[in-house]
């Protein structure tokens, strides 16, 4: 379990404004790297995350990125219709990538979006718990299919950035639901069913898959998200603060005053 570093910043937008340049640094660091052809991070949604995303666009750094060598991954989503507006990749689509890609400076195939649901809305309706676990199943094992297909047998992200609820989930692994306890280091991809954060359905990389990350940031703002970062802080792996779990080769939790307040 690797040491966690933890930085502050004075407010959210500096907070927004930090995690982007490093984001934006770290993959041109990688990139001229000997021999490397690709960088791969997984974002996240959530306020912090579009926050990240508009600072992300403002920077002069991101016309020094080789975006063709960088590919986009999800550490979570909501499995909703692909044009849902709750989907973390149609948000950041939006607010970020989409324009890397109809500039052509991204190619679109370099875009790795989780599984949407292809159900209608009575269908979806009609379905038993077992059924919504099946169709979970078979989209959280497409989505690993393309991880080991892109990254190899044992693949790992470069950089995986994750935001943290005011319950002190991350990904979509929340409190005492039994997801952020998977240890198998095969199983790198899960479904959540009644997840107690709307919308009910969800998928989610895995503990073991996100610990694999070369760089593991966890970063979050604001006064309300205190009491989880708190959490979090007090004791590793705590299954009912998952963010607890968070780690990588490198692992920084990248916070505001404000989050910061009860440590």
């Amino acid at each position: 379990m690797t040491e966690r570093k933890t930085v502050v910043y004075p407010n959210p937008q500096v907070l927004a404004e930090a995690v982007a340049a490093r984001t934006l640094l770290t993959i041109i660091d990688l990139l001229s790297e000997p021999n490397r052809g690709r960088v791969d991070i997984a974002v996240t949604g959530g306020t912090d995350g579009n926050r990240v995303f508009a600072a992300m666009n403002a920077s002069p750094l991101n016309d020094a990125v080789d975006w063709s060598r960088v590919h986009v991954w999800w550490g979570d989503e909501r499995f909703v219709a692909s044009d849902d507006d709750d989907r973390n990749a149609k948000q950041a689509r939006e607010a970020w990538y989409g324009a890397l890609v109809e500039e052509g400076r991204m190619p679109s195939a370099n875009i790795h979006t989780m599984p949407a649901d292809t159900r209608g809305t009575e269908e979806i309706a009609a379905a038993s718990p077992a059924q919504t676990d099946t169709v979970l199943a078979e989209a959280a094992a497409e989505y690993q299919r393309e991880l080991t297909e892109q990254l190899g047998d044992e693949p790992a992200l470069d950089i995986a950035m994750f935001g943290v609820g005011p319950d002190a989930h991350f990904a979509s692994l929340f409190p005492d639901h039994g997801e952020s306890e998977i240890d198998d280091p095969h199983v790198l991809v899960a479904g959540v069913r009644d997840s107690p954060k709307p919308p009910p359905l969800r998928l989610t990389l895995t503990v073991p898959m996100i610990a694999r990350s070369k760089h593991t940031w966890v970063f979050t703002s604001e006064a309300r998200k205190a009491d989880a970062v708190k959490a979090a802080f007090a004791q590793r792996d705590n299954p009912h603060a998952p963010s607890s779990y968070a780690d990588g080769e490198e692992l920084l939790w990248l916070i505001d005053e404000g989050a910061a307040s009860k440590l």
